[in-house]
């Protein structure tokens, strides 16, 4: 997903603002893999079998870029989302381009200090290649700020995390690299995971479903 140094550089927010500075129209400038269409399975076992759009999941999205999951979203029905990214051209963007959707929120923030969020606020969280964006140099043994990043990261997740709640997390990156990450110090999860198909059978991405082991994780 392109060299040490560039994939080093997608943790910060100059990067985005410089690659979502050119965006044309409603066409998506990084659809960083798999659109929504595409997800729509995983979403039909993981989200659409236990949420109702009647319910209204409060379903926040982390690192949300120009993604077309959101609106995708919401044409099933589903209209308490919230969109964060900090990327603050994207979120200006956004936030114009679907204006007229009543029912999501584009917010500028950094998912690893979600302080306008309350605790156990979220029914339903949604990473799509953000954590993988942290993520650089040797998987055997990460580097001291990826480990810091996503740990800050997956903590924060795991606070404003209802404890009936679900964190989606769909990587493109091998489970057994991603796994230590996501089961950082000050998280207790229970982890299923899918197998993502791309459609060619040449590369396979994968799908998370997290939930709390118990309320005391909350």
């Amino acid at each position: 997903m392109g060299s040490s140094d560039e994939n080093e550089r997608l943790a910060h927010p100059e990067f985005w603002d410089q690659r979502y500075a050119q965006a044309e129209g409603d066409r998506p400038t990084h659809e960083w893999f798999r659109a929504f269409a595409e997800l729509e399975p995983f979403f039909d076992q993981r989200l659409f079998k236990s949420r109702t759009p009647d319910s209204n999941p409060k379903i926040l999205h982390l690192g949300s870029g120009d993604s077309d999951v959101p609106v995708g979203l919401w044409e099933k029905g589903f209209k308490n989302q919230l969109c964060v990214d900090f990327s603050a051209v994207i979120v200006d963007l956004m936030s114009k381009r679907h204006a007229s959707m009543e029912g999501i929120q584009w917010k500028f923030a950094d998912v690893r200090q979600l302080d306008d969020i309350p605790d156990m606020s979220i029914d339903v969280a949604f990473d799509k290649g953000t954590l993988d964006a942290m993520i650089h140099g040797s998987p055997w043994n990460p580097p001291d700020d990826v480990k810091d990043n996503t740990s800050r990261y997956i903590r924060e997740v795991n606070r404003v995390l209802k404890n009936d709640g679900v964190f989606l997390y769909v990587t493109y990156r091998q489970p057994h690299f991603v796994r230590p990450l996501l089961t950082c110090d000050g998280t207790d999860w229970n982890i299923e995971m899918d197998i993502l198909g791309d459609g060619a059978g040449s590369f396979a991405y994968h799908g998370f479903a997290l939930t709390k082991s118990s309320p005391s994780t909350g």
